[in-house]
């Protein structure tokens, strides 16, 4: 069904463009089939009880007003179970579509009244769950994103290069890492990263693993976090220890959620304090990993290894195949993280580039580290940095001492560059950026 003919409303817009009138956009609104049961705590409060009573209402799919009525932007609002996510579009027309009564898009424009224009400057691939304006990105307003360098690897550092992305974390804090396997050494470690976790009363969080080693268990894990000295010295969370949850994905072409541990609902804000270095099956690790198959739940971490094939563990290694597939999920399941904290406006992300191995901090026998220590490096939009790293490592001149090629041969073999691709594609960053040194 459609709130207008199709051929009508076209016509009216036809009408419109032959008096040489300003063609107004359409807001659109699109809700998912989930009814109504909660609402995150950075939805805005009199429009989520608008729209409630607009579910209640009507069975809403899709519709479309004229945006005369919000500042010629498109907006489109997105709904699942526990979040309400907005974001914009520059789109000035389409496809109109609707389920719904009469009365519930009246009541639906009534809202976007009452929240006036302050939502207009959003990222036209984000969804934002958010009464804020987050910051467009790099890649709907064609800029580039600003990546920060330092070449100080110390715990002065890392704050350093967190203040200078100008954004405080608040709330409760979740400083997600690699806490690292058993036998590997390659893990940032505690000692390095306290002065940050302590400036932003953070607590570090992990989740279970999905291969055979010293963190796929409860039990083992808490070991392995204390052999490694990241308890007593910080608060930790093993966030999937109490169960999991699916999260909303907005590129559905692999999997169709993002399943994490149900302890992530217990934070307001993320720094992805990755540790960047090879992969066995990824390439690369770099923040899009770190925010992907670290933040999964084990489950969750199989349905991304197996590309939307099985959500258990168990036989999830004869369904790898799909290279490309579980490269494209984990940049899917990088900006469901991303979308779910306020749409990217509560999360930062920090790469740090030492100890860099062609294996990740996941195995517990690692290759030897043939590269020299690099830097920090920080940004708000996670493509434009793990970018920025890969051409570190692409660019770089070797020397003794410094061999960059077994990385390098480590990404190109796996296709890593891929995830980065796919994840500028869907709208989670760009890979245009520019690099500040703050040193």
């Amino acid at each position: 069904m459609r709130l207008m003919e199709g051929k009508k409303s076209e016509k009216k817009v036809r009408n419109k463009a032959k008096k040489k009138t300003t063609v107004p956009g359409l807001v659109g609104f699109q809700f998912g089939a989930v009814a109504v049961q909660s609402y995150s705590h950075t939805a805005s409060t009199g429009l989520a009880e608008t729209l409630k009573k607009c579910f209640n209402a009507a069975n809403i799919d899709t519709f479309f007003v004229p945006s005369k009525f919000f500042c010629n932007f498109s907006l489109k609002f997105c709904h699942s179970k526990n979040n309400c996510y907005l974001s914009t579009q520059k789109n000035n027309i389409i496809i109109m579509k609707t389920t719904s009564k009469i009365i519930a898009a009246l009541l639906i424009i009534t809202a976007l009244l009452s929240v006036g224009c302050k939502h207009k400057v959003v990222d036209s691939n984000a969804a934002v769950p958010t009464t804020s304006s987050p910051t467009p990105s790099a890649a709907s307003t064609g800029e580039k994103s600003i990546v920060y360098l330092t070449r100080d690897i110390s715990p002065e550092a890392l704050v350093k290069i967190y203040d200078a992305l100008g954004r405080k974390a608040e709330g409760r804090v979740a400083v997600k890492i690699s806490t690292g396997e058993a036998g590997n050494n390659n893990y940032l470690k505690p000692d390095l990263i306290k002065k940050l976790v302590e400036t932003v009363n953070g607590t570090i969080v992990e989740c279970n693993t999905a291969y055979g080693g010293k963190r796929t268990t409860f039990k083992e894990h808490w070991q392995t976090i204390k052999d490694h000295g990241f308890t007593p010295m910080f608060k930790v969370d093993l966030m999937d220890e109490e169960g999991e949850f699916e999260i909303p994905v907005q590129d559905d072409s692999n999997i169709k959620c993002d399943i994490v541990g149900t302890h992530l609902k217990n934070y307001d804000f993320m720094i992805n304090l990755a540790h960047f270095k090879g992969h066995p099956m990824g390439g690369m690790g770099g923040v899009i990993k770190n925010a992907s198959i670290g933040v999964a739940s084990a489950n969750g971490k199989a349905y991304i290894h197996t590309a939307g094939y099985q959500k258990t563990v168990p036989g999830l290694w004869q369904h790898t195949s799909n290279q490309d597939g579980f490269l494209e999920s984990m940049a899917a399941a990088a900006q469901a993280v991303h979308n779910y904290f306020d749409g990217g406006n509560k999360v930062i992300y920090i790469a740090v580039m030492n100890n860099m191995s062609v294996d990740c901090d996941c195995v517990a026998h690692p290759e030897s580290v043939k590269l020299k220590d690099y830097g920090i490096l920080a940004s708000l939009d996670p493509v434009a940095l793990d970018k920025a790293c890969v051409d570190i490592i692409f660019n770089m001149t070797p020397s003794e001492g410094n061999d960059n090629e077994p990385l390098k041969q480590r990404i190109s073999s796996r296709h890593g560059i891929h995830t980065i691709e796919h994840a500028a594609k869907i709208g989670l960053g760009s890979m245009n950026y520019e690099i500040v040194s703050i040193d």
